[in-house]
């Protein structure tokens, strides 16, 4: 009896659990925080940098330059930005960090690596092959 590749996936999908099914195998924790006079105190950006697999100041950068505010990372390792903001603001632009320099954009996936090739920053995905340069620069 000879089947296709099709057939096979989606009866080998239909005998997984569902909580497989469910659950991604990347997810970007959500910002936790609190207001401090006109501070914002960012408590778990160790947390997010080492899940994203990035340098710190180049996620630092990006985050304080969308939110045109100033900040800087304590000797605690919090984040301290200079204005009030909240945590969904912050949220959303750690992923659009994730979309842009982590996430590949064939297969999705956040085993990628940064490359400098010539004068040229590439998006090289270890686990599909793909590479493509990084929009912006930072």
């Amino acid at each position: 009896m000879q089947y296709d590749y099709a057939s096979l996936l989606s009866r080998a999908r239909t005998q997984l659990p569902a909580s497989v099914l469910e659950k991604e195998r990347f997810e970007i924790p959500k910002v936790r925080g609190h207001m401090e006079g006109n501070k914002t105190i960012i408590s778990n950006f160790q947390q997010i940098v080492q899940s994203l697999r990035r340098p710190q100041e180049h996620l630092l950068k990006y985050v304080l330059k969308q939110l045109a505010a100033p900040g800087e990372i304590s000797r605690s390792g919090l984040l301290v930005i200079g204005t009030k903001i909240n945590a969904s603001r912050v949220n959303d632009k750690v992923r659009e960090y994730a979309n842009e320099f982590v996430l590949c954009s064939v297969c999705g996936k956040p085993d990628t690596e940064i490359q400098k090739e010539g004068d040229f920053h590439m998006l090289v995905c270890t686990a599909c092959g793909s590479k493509h340069p990084v929009k912006s620069k930072i």
